[in-house]
């Protein structure tokens, strides 16, 4: 699958028109080809994808439209302010503990 066609699946679940889509140029460098080949994980493992990559990505948008307060937290830089109070709340455990024994 190319990457042009990654995006538009992407622009199709949210609803959105492929006019927002940029194209530019590529960087110096640049891979014209991406591609896995499960042939040896396969091969050696016994391993095969349950889902299709077109399948997984639609379920990967759906879980983030559905959990959109999680990642509204992260880029609002919430889950920062959670973490550091626990990290003092553990840091104060840790010196009431030390101060005990």
């Amino acid at each position: 699958m190319r990457n042009i066609d990654i995006v538009k699946l992407i622009c199709q679940e949210l609803g959105k028109p492929e006019s927002l889509i940029t194209h530019v140029t590529d960087r110096k460098g640049h891979d014209r080809r991406y591609a896995i080949d499960p042939e040896k994980i396969h091969r050696e493992l016994g391993w095969l994808p349950e889902t299709k990559f077109a399948d997984g990505i639609k379920k990967t948008i759906q879980w983030y439209l559905t959990h959109q307060k999680w990642w509204e937290d992260i880029i609002s830089g919430e889950y920062q302010n959670y973490y550091q109070k626990m990290y003092e709340i553990n840091q104060q455990y840790k010196m009431l503990s030390f101060l005990g024994s």
